[in-house]
């Protein structure tokens, strides 16, 4: 990278030792002094493009491609589609660190989206369909390739179980009990639950609010591909009813304005200012599964690494029975295809087409 180099986005790069470019804004110094405000404001639609997480996995894994390129005396820049091709066969093989473990094939095609990305940010793209990448990727699917490890889908009676766990009251069991019903009931991402606000636009971190209502409450969230809205009705009895459960939260916790979920401390009677982070709706549902002694049938060790935040969206998935077309709304998602993939158990054996062969 020689000559004027963009304003850079990013903090300078540890392991490359040169900045991460903005790929929209060029030099400070060719523009208008009228137009800086603007380079500052493309700076921020730059980071608007992908969230938190995403960037830091990215970096993450950048720094581990960069990492290895020191090691083989090597320099990742310009891109080579011989030396990423290496680089994913020593991460398959688990020589990619000194000491380290063969990756997953999962992990392999994340780190290699990351090295994507931050080739084309510094304007030089790789060529992932060469064939030093694309046929050695496809040879490490062949011979490495898991079965997916879905989480266990919380369902129905599973919910109720492991609200029983929660303590009714105390001001924490009263708040994840209006987490896990809202959370199951949206079909909502960890992320989801956590970054909802009380009302629109109350904070800079918030990614959508709730409008509670006669007949249930409308959740509006922002997506990867915009605004979409969650409905998400009243329950049959108040032990179960997520609109209960979040107004008798809010009540108690004297929350009138800003993030819904936030952190409880002393003793459980004070409630913080900030919202929680979205790892404590993944330990949630841990704890509360398996306190509920759902799925009981396997050992604690198996028992432990079954649930997560997903394991509400794939119960609501799982269990709702309606047309699809409305659970794939729920969820979010694209494709039907998707939504499928979030569906344990719930078509399995409706149709045997043992039977209909005429066996």
């Amino acid at each position: 990278m020689s000559g004027a180099e963009p304003p850079f986005i990013e903090a300078q790069d540890p392991l490359l030792d040169r900045p991460l470019p903005s790929p929209v804004v060029q030099p400070s110094s060719a523009l208008p002094a009228h137009l800086e405000q603007l380079t500052d404001r493309a700076r921020d639609y730059v980071e608007a493009a992908s969230s938190a997480n995403t960037r830091r996995a990215y970096a993450s894994d950048w720094a581990h491609f960069a990492s290895w390129c020191r090691r083989q005396g090597l320099d990742p820049l310009p891109p080579s589609p011989q030396l990423v091709g290496l680089y994913i066969t020593a991460c398959a093989s688990g020589t990619a660190l000194p000491g380290g473990k063969a990756n997953s094939v999962a992990t392999i095609e994340r780190r290699l989206s990351a090295i994507g990305w931050n080739y084309a940010q510094r304007g030089t793209p790789l060529d992932r369909k060469d064939r030093h990448v694309a046929t050695v990727l496809a040879g490490i699917r062949n011979t490495h390739a898991a079965p997916p490890r879905q989480k266990e889908a919380v369902l129905p009676e599973d919910l109720r179980a492991m609200l029983e766990t929660l303590d009714r009251g105390s001001l924490r069991g009263l708040r994840d009990r209006a987490m896990l019903l809202i959370g199951f009931a949206g079909g909502l991402r960890r992320s989801e639950i956590v970054g909802l606000d009380l009302g629109r636009e109350q904070t800079p971190d918030g990614r959508g609010w709730v409008e509670i209502l006669d007949k249930g409450m409308v959740v509006t969230l922002r997506g990867k591909t915009g605004w979409r809205e969650v409905e998400i009705g009243r329950g049959s009895s108040d032990a179960t009813c997520p609109v209960v459960a979040l107004k008798t939260w809010l009540q108690l916790a004297r929350i009138g304005h800003g993030p819904l979920f936030r952190r409880v401390t002393g003793g459980g009677t004070n409630v913080g200012a900030e919202r929680l982070n979205d790892r404590e709706i993944a330990r949630l549902v841990k704890r509360a599964a398996l306190a509920a002694g759902v799925r009981g049938d396997l050992s604690e060790g198996e028992r432990e690494g079954k649930f997560a935040g997903h394991s509400l969206r794939a119960g609501l998935a799982s269990s709702a029975e309606v047309d699809e077309r409305y659970v794939q709304k729920q969820l979010g998602h694209a494709s039907a295809e998707m939504t499928r993939r979030y569906q344990r158990r719930r078509d399995r054996f409706r149709v045997n087409l043992t039977k209909a062969a005429g066996l």
